[in-house]
């Protein structure tokens, strides 16, 4: 595994929380640290999803096959570099022979990254690590996960909504049975109730129900792209 050395940058026995001044350059020292980290993957794919899930758990399994997919045909898998939907990314990816990316976080108890990332970076800022994630993808792929995947998702959509994010990037929702009522929500609560969305806003999300679903969403988009 290779890890991105921040050391020379990060500076890690200074005190940056006192220095208000030294901490705005530690953030731009981490921002570039992960674009430059980034810079040698193409044709990249991010996942979302529970870390909470086991190698047993059917989303799992379909984060693993959906993965070793995309590996196959090229595709770079870009993962936060924890378990459950993570570690099935990145398993899934060094398996079917793509690079297998993890984006670290730093916490007091030490997160460690999966054993089937390739290369990683490790970052202090959980707003960096999430630009990091959303900076080179040419789709998001979202399975079922809780607060914290609910933030990813509903952060990126505001981003491509309000053309943040100026490329057209598909999010991909995997397990109807999870997402479909939220999307019904939206719709309903949303769009018809309280009228605080536009009738496009829900073209951002795609469901999928099934690997090859998903597999496909991601094809067609790149041809489409192309």
């Amino acid at each position: 595994m290779i890890y991105y050395d921040d050391s020379h940058l990060l500076a890690k026995d200074f005190d940056y929380r006192h220095n208000p001044s030294w901490r705005i350059f530690r953030i731009m020292a981490e921002f570039i640290d992960g674009f430059t980290f980034l810079s040698e993957f193409e044709k990249a794919v991010t996942f979302f999803g529970s870390a909470r899930f086991d190698e047993k758990h059917d989303h799992y399994q379909k984060a693993y096959e959906l993965a070793k997919k995309l590996g196959s045909k090229g595709y770079t898998i870009i993962t936060g570099g924890g378990p459950g939907v993570m570690e099935a990314a990145n398993r899934g990816a060094k398996e079917g022979g793509g690079q297998s990316v993890g984006i670290n976080i730093m916490l007091p108890n030490e997160q460690r990254v999966n054993q089937y990332v390739d290369k990683s970076i490790a970052l202090n800022h959980f707003f960096i690590r999430k630009v990091i994630l959303a900076f080179s993808a040419e789709a998001f792929i979202f399975f079922p996960g809780g607060f914290g995947t609910m933030d990813e998702m509903f952060e990126l959509s505001t981003l491509i909504q309000t053309n943040k994010i100026e490329r057209k990037v598909p999010i991909i929702l995997v397990g109807k049975n999870y997402w479909e009522p939220l999307v019904d929500w939206v719709n309903h609560q949303l769009l018809e109730e309280y009228k605080t969305i536009s009738p496009q806003d829900l073209n951002i999300w795609q469901i999928a129900d099934s690997v090859e679903q998903a597999f496909n969403l991601v094809e067609t988009y790149m041809a489409i792209k192309k």
